[in-house]
């Protein structure tokens, strides 16, 4: 009897665990565990242009967003060449206000009264021209006198044909021409304006994102390059989770899929995150030629993007991922995004 007690809770101990074991496996069939470090991305800030650099206004370690200017250097004689466009644009618009406005009223008043004397200088010299012929027949002067009445009336016709251009030039104002041409330049001023005030603005180094200065290259009273980095920003959110996914798994896991990440510095707290992307080609790619035992030992690269508003996954972290299998069609990795 006691033999028979004995056998029946042996039975009754090992369905137990058998059940807890499938309970187990099923649990575990439901997400994939991956194993990692956290990446961040740097960016090197420098200045577009050389110049002295007048102030850093940030530290290792302080927090900076998107926008907020971080260093300027010595802006004088960037000011001095926007002020020396603006003024060459104030005065290549006076030009073109000049000859939109075309002639002035008294110009061509004074025009007209050019060839009203003109006319009259040509009926005197008509008149003259007249009377020396009419007694030139008479042998009452000499042929010379002819001669030059006759000049001074064609001079007078000619004064008179030149007045009238002059009159006609200044009713019609500026060739539209000269008017494009001083167009034409003052839009290359206009250019040269706003390529200044770029040059100034990119005397400011300005953070592209959010994230933390990492490293405080230069200082102030140092010149600057594009080529020197003057501070190394660190974008902390998002970051991604460094990990390798065995062979098999592979056509378990698509980008774009929900992800978790968990840190043994934060116990009990998880990080929201997606696949972010997987690499075509293989790691530890073993020899050409494969056997079945050995192919499915490669592993791919994947990177898991996690969310990290307050900064606590920091570069190097070792951290384990959870990716849940059952899910429905994944989000676009391009699509995903972390609040700001």
């Amino acid at each position: 009897m006691i033999k028979t007690m004995i056998r029946l809770t042996q039975l009754l101990s090992a369905g137990t665990l058998g059940l807890a074991l499938s309970t187990s496996i099923a649990q575990a069939a439901d997400a994939l565990t991956l194993y990692g470090n956290i990446d961040i991305r740097q960016v090197n800030l420098a200045f577009r242009d050389m110049g002295r650099i007048n102030d850093i206004r940030v530290h290792e370690g302080d927090p900076v967003k998107a926008g907020e200017v971080l260093a300027e250097l010595d802006q004088t004689r960037f000011l001095d060449t926007v002020r020396k466009a603006e003024n060459a644009v104030a005065a290549q618009k006076e030009i073109v206000a000049k000859l939109l406005a075309g002639t002035r009223p008294q110009k061509i008043q004074q025009a007209r009264e050019r060839v009203a004397a003109a006319k009259a200088g040509v009926r005197l010299a008509e008149i003259t021209l007249k009377r020396i012929r009419s007694v030139e027949k008479k042998g009452y002067v000499p042929p010379e006198k002819l001669d030059e009445a006759q000049a001074k009336y064609n001079q007078a016709v000619a004064n008179l044909a030149a007045a009238e251009a002059g009159f006609n030039l200044a009713l019609e104002g500026p060739r539209p021409q000269d008017i494009a041409a001083a167009k034409y330049k003052l839009a290359s001023m206009e250019a040269e304006l706003a390529l200044a005030k770029r040059v100034l603005q990119d005397s400011k180094l300005i953070a592209p994102a959010n994230g933390v200065v990492e490293n405080r290259v230069l200082e102030p009273g140092d010149i600057a390059s594009p080529q020197a980095p003057a501070l190394i920003l660190a974008l902390n959110n998002p970051v991604w989770a460094r990990a390798y996914l065995p062979e098999p798994e592979l056509g378990k896991v698509r980008e774009g899929m929900r992800a978790w990440i968990e840190s043994d510095s934060f116990p009990g707290k998880r990080f929201a995150g997606w696949v972010g992307f997987i690499s075509p080609t293989a790691q530890f790619t073993p020899q050409p030629v494969q056997t079945p035992s050995v192919r499915t030992t490669l592993s791919y690269r994947v990177r898991i993007y996690a969310c990290n508003p307050e900064g606590e996954l920091r570069l190097g972290m070792p951290v384990t991922v959870q990716i849940p299998l059952n899910q429905p069609q994944p989000v676009p990795a391009s699509q995903q995004r972390c609040a700001q």
